[in-house]
């Protein structure tokens, strides 16, 4: 039974990156076209961006609602979400910057 719900788990995971992490990097994307931002070159910073946000909110409230009630469920740190979480502003910020810089 353990078993099962470690791969609903995993099912759940997957589902919530993907789908979650398409929804809103085509609307990053659709934002940076907008600004004029090079996609093509710098569009991988805001996809490292979403991924890096959706690790934050997984570990600090999705995995708590889920199948698996093992042990590792703890949250991220304060400080550690923090980080994480002005890394993932920067990176959102950076492709309209870079591409206004050097285009």
């Amino acid at each position: 039974m353990a078993l099962i719900k470690v791969l609903l788990e995993l099912i759940r995971i997957v589902f919530l990156f993907v789908f979650l992490g398409g929804i809103l990097s085509a609307f990053i994307k659709s934002v940076y076209s907008k600004l004029g931002t090079n996609i093509d070159n710098y569009g991988w910073m805001g996809l490292i961006a979403v991924l890096i946000l959706l690790f934050v909110l997984y570990r600090n409230k999705y995995q708590f609602s889920g199948w698996y009630m093992g042990k590792g469920r703890e949250k991220l740190s304060v400080k550690g979400s923090k980080v994480l979480i002005s890394i993932s502003i920067i990176f959102l910020l950076f492709p309209p910057i870079l591409s206004f810089l050097f285009n």
